[in-house]
């Protein structure tokens, strides 16, 4: 038997953090690969490769950095703490922030492949007519890059709905609050709850299956 009134909430929260995931680091990733995709620097390659780095490391060992970084007794932790007025660690939010992290190399390269694309002549002839580098971005590079957009901010939105390990290390599984569809997923196969797991998973990946046909056929 299936509790609707409990199916739900972990189904709206994962869209929440998602979507709000999936703008940040879609935002974040378009900015640094706009700025890496023409700059040459001593270190740019370790640079690229410490942004790649949550791509391939375990999701527990991002969540365990995550929570040593954000705790309570780290700066960073006790500035937004301060800020806030409550610690950011077992907080919706910390699921946004372990999501951000995992998707952010996804959009990163996905933008960088984008903005390699572009025909450099195209943007130069914008700025010999006299366009700042801001109007050549916003009027010219982004448009040509519409594709490599859409599709990143499709991986960066299915990679935060899917995300389990770091959130779980800093976000928990409190219900109501904190827990996710995957998180919830784990908890009920741990309980031998298959039906409520069942119920989850087609949810998961209907909401996933959807985002990626439309983005199929917005890119045609």
């Amino acid at each position: 038997m299936i509790d609707w009134q409990a199916f739900w909430e972990p189904v709206r929260l994962s869209l929440q953090v998602a979507l709000l995931s999936g703008i940040a680091a879609l935002v974040l990733g378009t900015a640094a690969a706009w700025r890496m995709a023409g700059a040459t620097f001593f270190g740019k390659s370790l640079l690229e490769t410490a942004f790649m780095l949550p791509l391939v490391l375990p999701p527990t060992v991002v969540g365990f950095i995550l929570l040593v970084v954000l705790g309570r007794r780290s700066p960073i932790g006790k500035g937004i703490e301060w800020l806030a007025s409550a610690p950011l660690l077992f907080t919706w939010w910390a699921a946004v922030v372990a999501s951000v992290i995992v998707a952010f190399p996804l959009v990163y390269q996905t933008m960088k492949t984008g903005f390699s694309s572009i025909e450099p002549e195209l943007e130069d002839a914008a700025r010999s007519a006299g366009a700042g580098e801001w109007q050549v971005f916003r009027y010219i590079t982004l448009p040509l890059a519409f594709r490599s957009l859409l599709t990143a901010f499709i991986l960066g939105f299915s990679r935060a709905l899917g995300e389990f390990g770091a959130t779980l290390m800093i976000a928990g599984n409190i219900p109501g609050k904190t827990q996710t569809v995957p998180t919830a997923i784990y908890v009920a196969v741990d309980s031998g709850n298959t039906g409520m797991a069942w119920a989850w998973s087609v949810a998961i990946v209907a909401i996933s299956y959807v985002m990626l046909l439309l983005a199929g056929r917005k890119t045609r």
